[in-house]
């Protein structure tokens, strides 16, 4: 039977009549789907011409003309199915509509032992009347590193706790978390407020605790990591959603979280935004609050572009630089030596420099294979000045925080993303 079969191959000149004869009888048969208002505005070319351009355009600006119109299209249905359907969520759900108290803010403010930027006041601005309103809040907070986004992310959980309800951080990493639970925990010790930790990593009679307390509600602020989406975790009457360096989470990793509530108000921020969440913003999904400056007491950054010759260079610049009290990341793209990528290793390196280049000063070694407890401790004992040097991988891209670490060299930088790059400057 299949000796039987012949194959029919259409060539280039038969098939192009076979749609030349399809467009001009069927053409003028297509109905316009923009408004004759929208078409005259943007100078759009109508429909019918679109598709004969398309197939058999006259010259090439014919061409050009006709797929600009078929990208506006895309582009306008787009933008209001995604504007109907913000729309439809903010009119059906009512969320929770908190009350600003000036009282406990201006304490809050005055324990602070710096002052709010006006970039800072005016998204706080912002995000206050989002938080008085009953519709849910869905807003993302964009600003460099260093703005000083957690503030006032902490500030508007403040405002959620003060009307009885809960308020969560999700951070991506546990070093982040913890860091996270210790500056909140101290900032909110003055105010009575109870702030509880849920990591991957914690005891498990410590854990039932935890998650005993957020259940009851004697818990008001819960920062964590993955492990505030797993099933166990239940909230008593969660009111805010705060998700910090939104771009390390997946999507559904995110909507988990937000559902643990009932129509909770959520706060992402990112100092990175990747095209996921510039397509959000720019289709109007999420409403958008920027940082744009930094606080006075920031130097700027500057960055050098150096080849592997400058290498030597390099640490004799880091020896000079530690006897003024300065302390140097050294970033490297992987934890081992691979056969079959030849690129740095952090730990290859850690053992060549502490035993040649930098052989004078005083290294430590991090990374992802870790546990959080042995990373935090090596950061704290950086922290404090116990090592000029830390060795690492990109296990440090955020929520380090080393005042005295001004120096930092990132080896491969092209085996980074540009997120990591920004993240790591």
């Amino acid at each position: 039977m299949a000796k039987e079969l012949r194959e029919t191959n259409l060539g280039d000149l038969s098939l192009r009549r076979i749609i030349h004869q399809a467009v001009e009888s069927f053409s003028n048969e297509l109905t316009e789907t923009l408004p004759d208002n929208i078409i005259k505005e943007k100078n759009l070319l109508a429909l019918t011409e679109t598709v004969r351009n398309m197939h058999f355009p006259k010259d090439y600006p014919s061409l050009e003309i006709a797929k600009y119109r078929l990208k506006f299209d895309e582009l306008f249905y787009l933008d209001c199915l995604v504007a109907l359907r913000k729309k439809f969520h903010s009119e059906k759900k009512k969320g929770f509509s908190f009350k600003a108290q000036a009282g406990p803010l201006k304490n809050f403010l005055k324990s602070l032992p710096f002052t709010l930027t006006p970039s800072q006041l005016k998204v706080l601005s912002e995000i206050r009347k989002d938080l008085e309103s009953s519709k849910p809040m869905n807003r993302l907070l964009q600003g460099d590193v260093g703005s000083g986004k957690t503030i006032v992310a902490l500030i508007s959980m403040l405002i959620v706790v003060e009307n009885g309800y809960q308020a969560v951080l999700m951070a991506p990493t546990e070093i982040l978390a913890d860091q996270h639970f210790k500056r909140i925990t101290e900032l909110m010790k003055p105010f009575g407020f109870i702030v509880d930790e849920l990591i991957g990593g914690q005891k498990k009679s410590e854990r039932e605790k935890v998650l005993r307390n957020i259940r009851e509600g004697k818990t008001n602020i819960i920062i964590g990591t993955h492990a505030l989406i797993e099933e166990n975790v239940e909230f008593h009457k969660l009111g805010l959603v705060v998700i910090d360096e939104q771009h390390r989470f997946g999507v559904m990793q995110r909507s988990t979280l937000v559902q643990k509530g009932f129509q909770s108000d959520v706060l992402i921020m990112t100092a990175t935004p990747i095209p996921r969440t510039l397509s959000m913003t720019i289709y109007g999904d999420l409403d958008v609050s920027v940082i744009d400056e930094m606080p006075l007491n920031r130097k700027p950054i500057k960055t050098y572009l150096r080849g592997e010759s400058k290498l030597p260079d390099i640490y004799e610049f880091i020896k000079s630089k530690t006897k003024n009290g300065y302390q140097t990341f050294l970033v490297y793209p992987l934890v081992e030596e691979s056969e079959k990528i030849e690129l740095k290793a952090a730990q290859t390196y850690f053992n060549q420099l502490k035993t040649n280049e930098l052989k004078d000063l005083r290294l430590c070694l991090i990374h992802g294979r870790m546990s959080w407890q042995d990373k935090e401790k090596i950061m704290f004992e950086f922290a404090a000045k116990k090592y000029d040097v830390l060795i690492s991988t990109t296990v440090i891209e955020v929520g380090i925080d080393i005042p005295d670490a001004n120096i930092i060299v990132i080896n491969d930088a092209f085996r980074f993303g540009l997120s990591q790059l920004h993240q790591l400057r």
